[in-house]
């Protein structure tokens, strides 16, 4: 073999290393992402459980919308955990679907919300408040585990988008339980109900937009 023919050999050696290198790096970050995306799937099932039961115990819309916005959630991180791994078009139309979901769920909650407010009990304060910094901690946890993820995928800034949603709307909870407790009314909860649903419909909003500008990323690099 000639030094001219070692070398090439030798070259496409290190390239074809090197290719298998990537390849393995990239099967890892997806099994990665994949266990990120079941955590929080099998936290937001569970927290959906638990809000439904306390919310109807309660008596209370918000809770009750949070649960319904877990639940959005959860269909959510399927959805992505479908599209990991897969090509760019197809994790665009998850998040569409996604984003569609969480703007659903929005209008249901707003139809509920109305319901309640025309013949609704005051809800136990205390339970709502019990309930929401469950959920909280468990946000923040949620948060933690999708900030391993390092990229720009669509699907998971959907995901942190959803779960910073749910941040803010168990603090309101919160905020909501004890002027529930002081004017022994359930307006606070019939308006915090509304609150959630606009920040869901939001939510949903930024979702899609997300999507319009990962859709816009990759036709660039077609070009």
């Amino acid at each position: 073999m000639g030094v001219v023919e070692g070398v090439l050999l030798c070259a496409g050696s290190q390239r074809r290393r090197v290719s298998c290198d990537d390849e393995h790096d990239l099967d890892a970050s997806r099994a990665a992402d994949r266990r990120i995306l079941w955590w929080v799937l099998l936290i937001n099932v569970g927290q959906c459980v638990a809000g439904v039961g306390v919310g109807l115990w309660a008596a209370s819309t918000a809770v009750i919308g949070a649960a319904l916005d877990n639940l959005a959630d959860a269909s959510v991180y399927g959805v992505s955990l479908y599209a990991v791994g897969r090509a760019a078009s197809i994790k665009v139309r998850a998040a569409r679907l996604s984003g569609w979901l969480l703007i659903g769920l929005a209008a249901m909650l707003a139809v509920e919300v109305l319901r309640r407010f025309f013949g609704g009990e005051a809800p136990i304060g205390p339970a709502m408040m019990a309930m929401a910094a469950v959920n909280a901690a468990l946000n923040i946890v949620c948060l933690r585990l999708l900030k391993r993820h390092r990229g720009e995928d669509v699907n998971f800034k959907a995901s942190a988008i959803f779960t910073s949603n749910d941040s803010i709307v168990n603090l309101a909870i919160v905020l909501s339980g004890a002027l529930v407790i002081w004017w022994g009314s359930n307006l606070p909860d019939v308006v915090l109900g509304l609150v959630v649903a606009a920040i869901a419909a939001n939510g949903g909003r930024e979702i899609l937009a997300e999507a319009r500008e990962a859709a816009e990323r990759a036709d660039a690099k077609k070009a």
